[in-house]
C-alpha cells in the first residue's frame, strides 16, 4: 500500500523529527523514501524600508540546502538500506509540497507540524493546514521533540486511536489507519464522541412543576442512554468486521460537547501512539465533525496524527 513516502524538510532538527517514523514505515513497507526541501528566496532589508533580493546570498543558501539534503539522504540510505531520493525545489512551500506529492504519486506524507529553518524561516502549522485541505496523499503529522532525533531508534506504535462519528465518510479513515497499524504492529481503539443531552433541574415551587421536572429529567436520561447504546452498537459492528481480519480492536464511547478535547484526553489516558481521523463528516444527530476538530486534535496532540 505504501510505495512512496514523502518527507518535507526545512534544514532544521525540528523537521527531522518526522524521519524516525517515516523510516520505520518505509522499512516495513519496502517503500522509497523521498526527501524534499522547498527553497525560499532570500531578501534582505535595504535602507530600512524595502527588501532587496540578494542573488549571491540566495545561491549560497540554496547550495547549502542541496548539500544538506544530499548528505542526509546518504546517511538515511546507509542506516536503513532503503532507496532514498532527494530534491530541492523552489516556490511557495505548501504549493510545491503538494506538487511534489502529486508528481511522485506519494502514498503518504510524513512531516512535523512546525520547526525553524535558516534566517528564522518558519515551518508553521499553516503549511500543514493548507496541505490537509489540498493534499492528494494521506498526511501523518508528527510533533517535533527537543534536540536531534534518534534516527536509529524507530518509535513504538502499540495502540492507534481511530475516531469515528457514525458516518460512512468518517469510516474512510479505517483502511489507511489499519494498513499503517499493520506495518507497525499496532492494536486499535475505535472511539465515537456523542453530544451529552442537556439536563434541566426544576427548582420551582409547586408539586406539578417538580413532577414535570423529574419526568423531563428521566426522559432526557433515557434518550442519552439510547444515544450511547446506538453508538456502542455501531462501534461493535465496525470492530467485529475488523476482528474477522485478526485485528485486535477495542471500542470506547465518550460523552462530550468538545470532541477534540475528549479525543485528546482519551489518547493520553490509554495511551495511544497515533490518532487517526478524517478531517470532516457528520454525526448521527446532525452535529458536524468538522475540520476544526481535526485542527484542534493536530494542535493539541502529543502523538502523531494521521489525516
Amino acid at each position: 500500500m505504501y510505495r512512496t513516502i514523502l518527507v518535507p524538510l526545512d534544514g532544521s532538527p525540528f523537521a527531522e523529527h518526522a524521519l524516525p517514523l517515516a523510516l520505520a514505515i518505509a522499512g516495513r513497507a519496502g517503500a522509497t523514501l523521498r526527501l524534499v526541501l522547498v527553497h525560499a528566496p532570500v531578501a534582505l532589508p535595504h535602507d530600512g524600508s524595502e527588501m532587496i533580493y540578494d542573488a549571491a546570498l540566495d545561491g549560497s543558501l540554496r547550495d547549502q540546502e542541496v548539500d544538506y539534503l544530499a548528505h542526509l539522504a546518504k546517511r538515511l540510505a546507509d542506516l536503513s538500506r532503503l532507496e532514498v531520493k532527494h530534491r530541492v525545489i523552489d516556490g511557495p512551500i505548501a504549493e510545491m509540497i503538494h506538487g511534489e506529492a502529486t508528481a511522485t504519486q506519494a502514498d503518504l506524507v510524513v512531516m512535523t507540524t512546525h520547526g525553524r529553518g535558516p534566517f528564522n524561516r518558519l515551518w508553521l502549522g499553516s503549511i500543514a493546514d493548507q496541505l490537509v485541505r489540498r493534499l492528494p496523499a494521506r498526511l501523518l503529522l508528527v510533533r517535533p521533540g527537543d534536540g536531534l532525533p534518534n534516527l536509529a531508534q524507530p518509535p513504538l506504535v502499540r495502540n492507534m486511536l481511530i475516531a469515528l462519528d457514525g458516518s460512512e465518510f468518517a469510516e474512510q479513515i479505517i483502511e489507511p489507519a489499519t494498513a499503517l497499524g499493520a506495518l507497525l504492529g499496532a492494536e486499535y481503539t475505535l472511539v465515537r464522541v456523542i453530544n451529552p443531552v442537556p439536563h434541566f433541574a426544576a427548582r420551582f415551587a409547586g408539586h406539578g412543576v417538580v413532577a414535570y421536572g423529574k419526568d423531563l429529567e428521566q426522559r432526557l436520561g433515557d434518550f442519552q442512554g439510547q444515544l450511547r447504546s446506538a453508538a456502542e452498537t455501531y462501534l461493535d459492528r465496525v470492530a467485529a468486521a475488523l476482528q474477522t481480519r485478526s485485528l485486535k480492536v477495542r471500542t470506547q464511547v465518550l460523552d462530550s460537547d468538545q470532541p477534540a478535547a475528549a479525543l485528546l484526553s482519551l489518547a493520553a489516558s490509554l495511551p495511544a501512539d497515533v490518532i487517526a481521523l478524517k478531517t470532516h463528516g457528520r454525526h448521527g444527530v446532525g452535529r458536524l465533525l468538522l475540520g476544526s476538530v481535526a485542527d484542534k486534535v493536530v494542535r493539541g496532540a502529543a502523538v502523531p496524527v494521521l489525516l
